[in-house]
């Protein structure tokens, strides 16, 4: 007598989810700002050429608050160890790891991070 064995199905990664999470005039042009989306911190940035970007809010070489950190069209630098990453990307110019990059858009005024 044989046996049949059924496999679970392989588990799949959570589908990409929008959540609003502020306003955009929240985060002053040239400047970034910490957000949660989901349970996940994120850090946005409003350049000055009024530009939307979303990274997640820690730097992967020591944990510092990228939303602190400058940044211009190409790049946002930690400010605690000046580790720059490319906004292209999230690759870094130094050796060190990459950082998350996440869709954000306005819609209608309200900043809307896709994790």
């Amino acid at each position: 007598m044989s046996l049949t064995h059924t496999e679970a199905p392989p588990a799949t990664a959570a589908e990409p989810t929008a959540y609003g999470v502020g306003r955009v005039d929240d985060v002053p042009p040239g400047e970034g700002r910490a957000f949660v989306a989901g349970g996940t911190q994120v850090a946005v940035f409003r350049l000055r050429d009024g530009s939307l970007h979303a990274t997640q809010a820690a730097c992967p070489h020591a944990g510092g608050p990228l939303a602190d950190g400058q940044t211009d069209a190409d790049v946002l630098v930690c400010p605690l160890h000046l580790y720059a990453y490319r906004w292209s990307d999230g690759s870094a110019t130094g050796n060190v790891g990459p950082v998350r990059l996440y869709p954000v858009r306005d819609v209608d005024g309200e900043l809307v991070v896709t994790v």
